[in-house]
């Protein structure tokens, strides 16, 4: 074996040790039921026969299909040219560039824009292109600097320590860049968006700092039809640049980058992940113009209300159930574990699901009395909070995501138990109660199958993810709920979950007697010794 070979095969059989290696999906032939927990198809927008028909006639009356001639620099792309157009209208943006992926486009930002001198401070979950297009900037060692998650009070120390050591930044001549997501892809967490721009106007009046946000999990479920957090907010024109990607909820693939013309014009000279690739195809182009054609006749906004209902009642049908094992065991991310406070007066009820969902339901972004705007607001802007209102700003952890981690310290074990279980009846460990009340573990059994004959076996699909792509100690299973799920998907996903938890259990009981009756058959002292 050559020296080469030799290094990375101990590389890969270190993480085969420490069980993170990683390895494609493989097919899973099976004749059970089969449900989906693991793409981040979240709308079911791959699978819609609307999107796919739209698709197939759109492509039948195309000039151009197939490829689509090079980069963007070599040959003109007018369909490229209108989905661009047609992106800086819909999203309210001063203009848009489109990427092959959220990736390239984050590599090609933060590799390009970002000057010798300037700071970076990036939310310390930011997804990994963010910290490839930094390894690749020109940034001077040392700029780029993380600060804890989604916590507003760290920004605003690293930002107070950057004015006391810099007197370039106090006096605007460099800038500060601060990258967050809207919504983080293996948390479910929400950024404190309103926060966070007010923080760093706030420390940065010569306007010398500059928010980034990657919306690519945001895209196509928050915001008036699927727009994102930032319009959400009315963030719009407050933050730097905004990142949407199309092979998430949209079904699709490629990426667009929302910021200004000046942005743009250096981008298209300087960002390498776009300068030298070949562009999206044609068919890419049509298909994304096909899934907006859904999110602009408000399809999307009603499969992200039923989207938002499911997520909610996932977490309040699972959390109690959750209490009956140690948190060594099982667990929920502490924005999950308990159940939300009571709400303060809110400024952003459209934020905020007030009653189940239903497919007759009118969206809220149409009926919010704040909707009835001037023509000339409504091509500005969406819902620019107002000043004259002190209620306080929404805390994101009330919001509900479609992304649900369940962490546990043996995820590989949980993810294999729900590829092929049997259903149970009768969950007995299921709490009483009251007839006029039922509790969510009471769902959980009217769920699930009822009859007195033998339930079949079902897969779930789910994903176990470990360090390092999560922090160690927080290894997991990832759950991302979908549009095209059911209540009953649901109700089977938690009862698989509480099966796998209760052999666990057993298991441990079982270990705890052995070792008990080792210890009552030789006696203490002579179990110490043969210990020691």
């Amino acid at each position: 074996m050559s020296a080469l070979s030799e290094k990375l095969s101990a590389a890969l059989k270190s993480r085969d040790d420490r069980l993170i290696r990683r390895r494609l999906p493989e097919p899973t032939p099976t004749t059970h039921t089969e449900i989906d927990f693991t793409s981040n198809d979240y709308l079911s927008l791959s699978t819609s026969p609307i999107l796919r028909s739209a698709v197939l006639s759109a492509l039948s009356k195309a000039h151009h299909i197939l490829g689509s001639g090079g980069s963007r620099l070599l040959v003109p792309t007018p369909p490229h040219a209108a989905l661009e157009a047609r992106l800086r209208r819909f999203l309210h943006a001063e203009e848009a560039l489109l990427f092959n992926s959220g990736f390239d486009a984050n590599v090609g930002f933060f590799s390009s824009i970002p000057q010798p001198g300037d700071v970076v401070l990036y939310d310390a979950h930011i997804h990994a292109s963010a910290h490839d297009g930094l390894r690749l900037s020109r940034l001077t060692p040392g700029s780029a600097l993380p600060f804890a998650h989604n916590s507003v009070p760290a920004l605003r120390r690293a930002l107070e320590k950057l004015l006391r050591e810099r007197d370039d930044l106090k006096e605007g001549k460099t800038s500060v860049f601060v990258t967050v997501e809207s919504l983080y892809s293996m948390d479910g967490t929400i950024a404190p968006l309103v926060e966070i721009v007010e923080c760093v106007e706030g420390i940065l009046p010569l306007g010398n700092g500059y928010v980034v946000v990657d919306e690519a999990h945001a895209t196509g479920i928050y915001g008036p039809k699927g727009r994102g957090l930032v319009v959400a907010l009315g963030l719009q024109k407050r933050v730097f640049a905004r990142l949407h990607t199309f092979g998430k909820a949209l079904g699709s693939s490629g990426a667009v980058l929302l910021t200004t013309t000046l942005v743009k014009d250096y981008l298209l000279n300087y960002a390498r992940s776009l300068v030298y690739t070949t562009t999206l195809t044609y068919a890419n182009v049509i298909a994304v113009n096909c899934s907006f054609d859904m999110l602009e006749n408000g399809a999307a906004e009603v499969l992200s209300a039923h989207l938002l209902d499911l997520c909610k009642y996932f977490i309040d049908l699972l959390r109690p159930q959750l209490k009956k094992y140690p948190s060594s065991l099982l667990s929920l991310p502490a924005h999950l574990a308990e159940p939300s406070l009571p709400a303060l007066p809110n400024q952003f009820p459209e934020l905020t699901p007030q009653r189940p969902w239903h497919p007759s339901h009118v969206s809220s972004w149409e009926t919010d009395p704040r909707a009835k705007r001037s023509p000339q607001s409504q091509q500005s802007s969406s819902f620019v909070p107002s000043s004259q209102n002190t209620t306080p700003t929404p805390s994101p952890s009330s919001l509900a995501t479609p992304i649900i981690p369940i962490i546990t310290p043996d995820p590989r074990s949980l993810s294999t138990f729900l590829l092929s279980y049997t259903p149970s009846s009768d969950l007995r460990s299921a709490p009483p109660s009251s007839p006029s009340s039922p509790s969510p573990s009471s769902s959980l059994v009217s769920l699930l199958p009822s009859s007195p004959s033998p339930c079949p076996k079902i897969t779930i699909h789910t994903k176990p993810i470990y360090p390092p792509t999560v922090p160690p100690g927080t290894s997991r299973v990832r759950i991302c709920l979908h549009a095209s799920h059911t209540r009953e998907d649901v109700a089977l996903l938690v009862q698989g979950i509480v099966l796998w938890a209760d052999e666990r259990m057993k298991e441990e009981r079982k270990g705890r007697e052995r070792w008990e009756g080792v210890v009552r058959g030789v006696g203490t002292g002579v179990w110490m010794e043969a210990k020691l």
